[in-house]
């Protein structure tokens, strides 16, 4: 072969070894693929809870306003805040001069009245006499016909005073009653067993009741309380009674005290007045709507106190040891109202359609179309940028019990 021929054959083979390179290089770096990495999350058993979120608050399950009902300087209180007191126990004392004087005025006048019966009757039977006297007198003629009726109109007026006496001498029984009754409320009986919360009004004020019972004491019956959840207004038509509820306080964020609910309070907690403005009804219809849910809890040792503040869980659906998966797993909703959800088998994702139970909002109870063990898909590397790939790991299982 010729030297220039044999160079040319050179040149050629070079080039296409560079061709070749480059053609493999071009595939490498702009047509190679990755695979699709996936994150992922077992089918697990756990005990999974749907509710509904309340805050609510705490009272006694019967309170009642000890006040006054005759006026007076209040001279003695028997009590003190946090006091426990039994029904018919002395409270407070009202100085009872003012009703004792009254109760002495109401005695004399029934004392006057029946003086003047008295007199009336010693009147009556000296009239039955002369009556008597003049109707002989005048059968015999011997006394004129106007001494006769003379006598008669004395007889009846004198039964008639004395039959206005007997209506006087009622009513001075009656203010007698009322006068020592009057007395008897000067001395403040606890109406029920319970717990002095609060003291009103102190030693040495005045009480004035001439227009309606003035508040000495708060007394609340503690044994029991009553909690009103705020139910919100999306959540409220989920709710009815009978449905299982627990609470917690600030106080004792591990304790769970439960019970069921009793009623849903028809109006919400700040109802418009039907005599409001339309200003205010307008501005009040963009406030949030709050619906009083009400329970109650036995409180013998009297831990709990009232208008403390509670964080009320009501349960609509729980399940023990149910199959469950993450809540971000779910897909498109069909119109039977099964979820689609991605399964990895042997590495490869296939669709799967589920039914689903109850939900926390973190995970979803799977009722059909998964097994445990199962892996279910969350997101993979297509839909989850690269940069965040690394970061993104499935979310935190509640603890088993819930």
């Amino acid at each position: 072969m010729k030297p220039g021929n044999r160079k040319l054959l050179l040149i050629i083979l070079v080039s296409l070894v560079i061709v070749t390179l480059a053609g493999f290089s071009l595939k490498y770096f702009f047509f190679s693929k990755e695979p699709v990495s996936y994150i992922t999350d077992k089918v697990q058993r756990m005990d999974i809870e749907e509710s509904v979120l309340a805050s609510g608050s705490l009272h006694a399950v019967k309170t009642v306003a000890v006040g006054a009902q005759v006026s007076g300087q209040l001279k003695k209180l028997h009590v003190a805040v946090g006091d426990r007191v039994r029904k018919g126990d002395l409270l407070a004392e009202i100085d009872p001069i003012l009703q004792q004087n009254t109760l002495r005025d109401t005695e004399a006048a029934l004392e006057n009245v029946m003086a003047q019966k008295h007199s009336k009757q010693a009147l009556l039977k000296k009239y039955q006499l002369e009556y008597q006297r003049q109707k002989t007198m005048s059968a015999a003629e011997a006394s004129s016909q106007a001494d006769l009726e003379g006598a008669r109109a004395q007889l009846a007026g004198t039964r008639a005073d004395i039959a206005a006496l007997n209506a006087q001498i009622k009513q001075a029984k009656i203010a007698i009653d009322t006068a020592r009754a009057n007395l008897g409320y000067t001395r403040i009986i606890a109406p029920m067993d319970g717990i002095v919360l609060s003291i009103i009004t102190e030693e040495g004020q005045t009480v004035v009741s001439a227009q309606s019972a003035t508040t000495i004491l708060k007394l609340a019956n503690l044994d029991t309380i009553t909690v009103k959840a705020e139910i919100s207004e999306a959540d409220v038509t989920k709710v009815k009674p009978g449905q299982k509820v627990y609470f917690t306080i600030l106080g004792e964020p591990d304790r769970r005290r439960y019970s069921t609910i009793r009623a849903i309070e028809p109006a919400p907690t700040s109802a418009t007045s039907s005599t409001s403005s339309d200003s205010t009804a307008s501005s009040s219809s963009s406030a949030a709507i709050y619906y009083n849910g009400l329970f109650e809890v036995p409180n013998k040792d009297h831990r709990l106190r009232d208008s403390m503040t509670a964080q009320v869980a009501i349960v609509l659906k729980e399940a023990k040891q149910a199959l469950c998966i993450p809540s971000s797993a779910l897909g498109e909703k069909d119109q039977d109202g099964r979820y689609f959800v991605r399964v990895l088998k042997d590495n490869k994702p296939e669709s799967r359609k589920i039914l689903i139970g109850a939900t926390n909002k973190v995970l979803v109870q799977v009722v059909e179309g998964l097994h445990e063990g199962d892996t279910v898909i969350i997101a993979d590397s297509t839909t989850v940028p690269a940069t965040a790939s690394s970061d993104v790991s499935p979310p935190a299982r509640p603890h088993q019990g819930m």
